[in-house]
């Protein structure tokens, strides 16, 4: 049994933006599989996120949530397209709050990684570049659609806040629309969204300004950025740096530094298990945008060990470590680590906790059927 871990700079508070976060440990959002198929929330997420919370996870935030059906990347995605998604989406934030924990939802567009089936459409991306893992080719849109999304994003701002949302996050990361438009690999365009980095990262910034300009600076707004694409002419860490800063500019409160796309066939959710000295395969990344900016800094990558987590921070790699696997397999699991009654999650990074049927840890399924409890 470990000591009471009180002191530990991991349970010290942290300001992101206009709120503070009871301590340093963040879930990172995962798709839940456990919304309507109309993208309604369900009573199944308002658990969820409650058991979070209970469990004293310092920032919580959603799985991605689309904000136009065209961009549903996923079965039993949770929308925010429409105001008559605001009353079940607020019963997520009423949950969480019930503990001290703040809670941030996921803003995002599937862009070119979807199929038809989910967005009832041809996928949309800035330039039409095959995606080989879906075998499509996406439509290229054109400058009314790129505005429209831009709106779309804006007023998912404005229903977030109205849902009771402590903040969102913007999904740039992983190839999804947002991340496309930065990336030189799927953004070949030659107009004003295209060819130079300002260029590539301006609908992001529209999005930005729309939403501090119908909400001010009291709704935190940060972003899950790719450091890189992990391809040969994809987005680099130096150049995804420059748009952090350009970002940090125009007002986004934090940066939770990712990587990787569907073709790349390297996601942020690294199979396998690692050495403590292995965790944190992004915190490298992160330390180095850390180095360049003011705002907060989540250091991600198949997180495990209390003390690897506590020398992120310690060491000014990170202000806050971000973990979502360990937290599907022991909801709990800040809890112990605050108590000593852990050192370690007991997750094996076998990733078939990403279940069709609602995200819940495999082992433990085979087990008793059901995700841990206390």
């Amino acid at each position: 049994m470990s000591e009471n871990r009180e002191n530990s700079i991991l349970f010290s508070p942290i300001k992101i933006g206009a709120i503070q976060t009871p301590n340093r440990f963040v879930r990172s959002a995962t798709h839940d599989f456990m919304a309507e198929e109309d993208g309604t929330a369900t009573e199944r997420q308002m658990q969820l996120f409650r058991q979070l919370s209970e469990g004293d996870v310092g920032l919580i935030i959603t799985g991605h949530v689309y904000i136009n059906p065209n961009g549903k990347a996923s079965p039993r995605q949770a929308g925010i397209s429409e105001d008559r998604f605001i009353e079940g989406l607020r019963r997520i934030p009423e949950a969480v709050h019930a503990f001290p924990s703040k809670i941030f939802i996921q803003l995002a567009h599937a862009g070119r990684q979807t199929k038809e089936k989910y967005c009832g459409c041809t996928p949309l991306a800035p330039s039409a570049v095959y995606e080989p893992t879906l075998k499509i080719t996406p439509k290229e849109m054109t400058q009314q659609e790129i505005l429209g999304i831009i709106k779309d994003f804006i007023l998912a701002g404005r229903r977030a806040k109205e849902a009771g949302f402590d903040g969102a996050q913007l999904h740039v990361a992983h190839g999804y629309l947002l991340s496309s438009f930065i990336s030189p690999y799927t953004n070949r365009r030659t107009d004003e969204w295209g060819v130079s980095t300002a260029n590539r990262l301006r609908i992001v910034v529209e999005i930005v300004r729309g939403i501090r300009g119908m909400l001010g600076k009291e709704f935190p707004l940060i972003a899950k950025l790719n450091s890189t694409d992990f391809l040969p002419t994809g987005l680099r860490l130096e150049e995804s740096i420059e748009m952090a800063k350009i970002l940090e500019g125009e007002g986004i409160d934090g940066i939770e530094v990712s990587g990787g796309m569907s073709e790349a066939r390297k996601g942020s959710m690294w199979q396998g298990l690692r050495s403590e000295e292995e965790e944190g395969y992004f915190v490298e990344s992160a330390s180095k945008f850390k180095q360049a900016l003011h705002v907060p800094i989540f250091g991600l990558g198949g997180n495990r060990t209390f003390a690897a987590m506590e020398r992120i921070v310690r060491d000014g790699k990170a202000n806050l470590v971000s973990l979502s696997r360990p937290l599907i397999r022991e909801p709990y699991l800040v809890q112990k680590f605050r108590t000593g009654q852990i050192d370690k999650s007991a997750c094996i990074s076998c990733n078939k906790c990403l279940n069709p049927r609602g995200i819940a840890c495999a082992e433990l399924r085979k087990k008793n059927g059901s995700p841990d409890s206390r």
